[in-house]
Parts: C-alpha cells; sequence; structure tokens
C-alpha cells in the first residue's frame, strides 16, 4: 500500500533528512515551507533521488491556512500517513520585555499549528494501518537551571515556551490517539545539528542521525520520547 509523509516546515537538515530516510522506504513525501522556489529546488532533489516529493508553500504561523493546505497534499498525493512537524520559529525571545503578538507567532507555530495539522488530517489518519504523528522536540524543553540559564543567555525564551507546550502536547496526543492505532511519538534533539540555523560551525549532530532516530521510533510505535545527540 501507498504511503504519505507530510514533512511541516521543511529545511536542509532534520526535515530533509526525515524525508530522504522515509522516502528510501517508499514514501510519497510532502514538503511544506513558506518559500515555494526552495521547496521546488528541494522537491526536484529528492525526485532525481528517486523519491517521489512535491512541495507545497505555506505560511504556518497562518493557522488557517494549513487545513487547506493538508487538502491539497491529500489530493496530490493520497491519504497522509505520517504527519511530522518540524517547524519552528524565534522570536519573543526576552519574556519580561516581548511584543505579546510576537510570542503569540511563536506559540501559533509550534503548538496552534500542529494542533491544527493533526485535526485536518486525522481522517486519512484513521484509515491508515501505520500511521503516525511525529514532532521534532527539543532540549529547550528540558527544565533545569542549567538550560533555563542558556536560554535566557541565548535570548530564546519564547522558542523554549513553545518547545515546552508542544512536548506536553506530544504526550497528550499519544493518549488519545492510541485507541485509533495512531502513533504519536517525539524525537528530542539536544545538540547541534549541521546545516541548521543553530550550526555556527561548532555543530557534531548529523541530520541522518535524527531523521533514523524517527525511523526507529516509527516502526516500535511505542515510545513516546527520545532524545539524540
Amino acid at each position: 500500500m501507498s504511503r504519505t509523509l507530510l514533512i511541516c516546515g521543511h529545511g536542509p537538515g532534520i526535515s530533509d533528512a526525515i524525508a530522504r530516510k522515509f522516502g528510501a522506504e517508499g514514501f510519497r513525501v510532502g514538503l511544506v515551507a513558506r518559500n515555494a522556489e526552495r521547496l521546488e529546488a528541494s522537491a526536484r532533489t529528492l525526485r532525481d533521488a528517486g523519491i517521489e516529493a512535491k512541495g507545497f508553500a505555506c505560511d504556518l504561523a497562518d493557522v488557517a491556512a494549513i487545513a487547506p493546505m493538508v487538502a491539497k497534499v491529500r489530493e496530490a498525493l493520497g491519504p497522509i500517513t505520517v504527519l511530522q512537524w518540524n517547524a519552528y520559529t524565534g522570536g519573543a525571545g526576552d519574556l519580561t520585555t516581548c511584543d505579546l503578538a510576537e510570542l503569540r507567532m511563536v506559540l501559533d507555530v509550534g503548538v496552534l499549528g500542529p494542533i491544527a495539522a493533526v485535526q485536518a488530517a486525522l481522517p486519512d489518519l484513521r484509515t491508515q494501518a501505520d500511521a503516525a504523528v511525529l514532532v521534532t522536540g527539543g532540549g529547550f524543553s528540558t527544565y533545569s537551571e542549567q538550560v533555563d540559564k542558556m536560554i535566557v543567555q541565548w535570548n530564546t525564551m519564547g522558542l523554549a515556551i513553545s518547545k515546552a507546550a508542544q512536548h506536553k502536547l506530544v504526550g497528550l496526543l499519544h493518549q488519545k490517539l492510541a485507541g485509533d492505532n495512531i502513533y504519536v511519538g517525539e524525537v528530542v534533539v539536544m545538540g547541534m545539528v549541521k546545516g541548521t540555523a543553530f550550526d555556527f560551525g561548532n555543530a557534531t549532530l548529523e541530520p541522518a542521525t535524527v531523521a533514523d532516530g524517527f525511523w526507529r521510533i516509527y516502526q516500535g510505535r511505542s515510545e513516546l520520547s527520545i532524545d539524540v545527540g
């Protein structure tokens, strides 16, 4: 049976490695990000590697645009088997001074966005024997004095709040959708990943290593969360 992977928040690092990993296993791949030209270039590269792929331009900060985007993916590539949420945004770095509208946008991308995508994809996911929702988590969601100190120093407080809420969201959906045989899990990235926005020349974690973690939890379908890095 043909399967479709929808990646929300595609870029040259983790999400592209996920596309290649799942694509090599026979998945058709839908790529979602804002820039249509970059998406088409990425999809073309995947097609050159023998993976059926198509780009769908969408601003994932616009929660109302997500359901129509999911419908377009369904029409073009068939029912969605795996929804992978990789999107995030910075902003609201200092919670004591930030514009609350900026913080709201960070939460729209990290929390409301995946909820909207799950709601839109749920009719498909309920019909797929190996359906899943997979989320790229971050070490910023971890509570410790050392981590919180680093977050404040790096001026990434809004992102940390978003990732913490997203971590709870994964746990809730894991429980809620288990009865529909829909697996929900996350890979928490605990290091700097090469080729991503946080790579300042000292990143050591390969995107393919993160993608392998996603494939492992997808195959096992039991672990709620694993750390990589």
